[in-house]
């Protein structure tokens, strides 16, 4: 083997042993600098515009764009999640006390149904009512339970929290500071070709901008309105049902009608009309056609992902990562997607 091969070779496996290393040494804090990327790519335009009107002063410009998303995402967002932690506790420890009586509940809906619901649901081979009433109490506490459970991990592990979200800011500013050169020196030292390059970037950028901004702010919307119909018709715990609403908001195929419907077919059945017809109306005119609305011109043509591909790709995600995954699995996918027609193209 000639020298210059050797030297080759062992440069490339040091360069794969480091980068290794390096993804080792990161992995218990990869969630904040995940998120300090994120955020540096969806604050870029704020902090463009910054390092303008203040002269090219690029840390003053980073700092005040660190300030920005500290008081833009991560005061509200940790001011919610203590607030649902909160909630669910409540329901869970109402729903352990009988304070909450499902059971009572489902049986007044059970006499409220008219007979032939009842021999339908029979016929379907569905089970005894008492047997789905039984599922349904049990899996509304343990679902309690486990929403309570993962919110209250911030509380429990405060420092870790602490020192995650430090170690975030601290990317954060640098990334705001130094973002360009870093990305001319990852498109200088990639191995691929220059238009290669700058696809590949050019996709994880608008994966990251599709994910977030739309699709986080349609669930965020939709959450919102949810939520506060249901505190306006006096339903207990509507901030954590607004929660869930937005997070199933995420998912194609899926959507947020699997809560407010339920709730709103109860109201209507237990002769609560006024409580149901407004659930059911803002779920049908404002929920549901919030997403045609607002998903071509905060989205676009940016993600072309296809719905069963986002589908997938979320659900691993987020059972690989916990939340974190709603952004790495479409992510994951897009770059995977980008890569094999990068090799579609180059071998036709």
């Amino acid at each position: 083997m000639k020298k210059r091969t050797i030297q080759e070779v062992s440069l490339v496996t040091l360069l794969l042993l480091t980068t290794v290393a390096l993804v080792w040494v990161v992995l218990p804090f990869y969630g904040g600098v995940l998120w300090a990327i994120i955020l540096a790519i969806l604050f870029s335009p704020l902090h463009d515009r910054l390092e303008h009107l203040l002269g090219g002063r690029r840390n003053l410009a980073s700092l005040l764009s660190v300030l920005a998303c500290i008081f833009i995402v991560v005061l509200p967002a940790t001011l919610i999640l203590g607030a649902l932690a909160r909630q669910a506790t409540g329901v869970y420890q109402s729903i352990s006390s009988q304070e909450l009586d499902l059971a009572a509940m489902m049986d007044q809906f059970r006499g409220a149904m008219p007979a032939f619901v009842l021999d339908a649901l029979s016929a379907m081979n569905l089970g005894s009512f008492e047997e789905i009433q039984s599922r349904l109490v049990s899996f509304v506490g343990q679902a309690a339970q486990f929403i309570a459970s993962r919110a209250m991990v911030i509380g429990q592990g405060a420092a870790q929290f602490s020192i995650g979200l430090g170690v975030m800011l601290y990317v954060l500013f640098f990334l705001f500071r130094d973002g360009r050169e870093l990305a001319q020196s990852i498109g200088t030292a990639s191995p691929l070709s220059a238009p290669h390059t700058r696809h590949i970037m050019q996709k994880f950028v608008d994966e990251v901008k599709a994910t977030v901004t739309g699709n986080v702010i349609i669930a965020t919307i939709q959450g919102t309105i949810g939520g506060v119909t249901f505190w306006l018709v006096g339903i207990e715990a509507a901030l954590l049902c607004g929660v869930i609403m937005g997070v199933l908001s995420l998912l194609p195929a899926v959507g947020a009608f699997l809560v407010w419907l339920p709730f709103a077919v109860f109201y209507l059945v237990t002769g609560e009309y006024l409580k149901g017809l407004v659930i059911m109306g803002v779920g049908v005119f404002i929920i549901s056609t919030i997403d045609n609305l607002l998903r071509p011109p905060l989205v676009g043509r940016r993600s072309r992902l296809p719905d069963y591909v986002v589908l997938v790709s979320t659900l691993g995600g987020i059972s690989q990562m916990g939340m974190n995954g709603f952004v790495v699995g479409p992510l994951v996918a897009a770059l995977f997607i980008a890569v094999w027609s990068l090799f579609r193209d180059e071998q036709s």
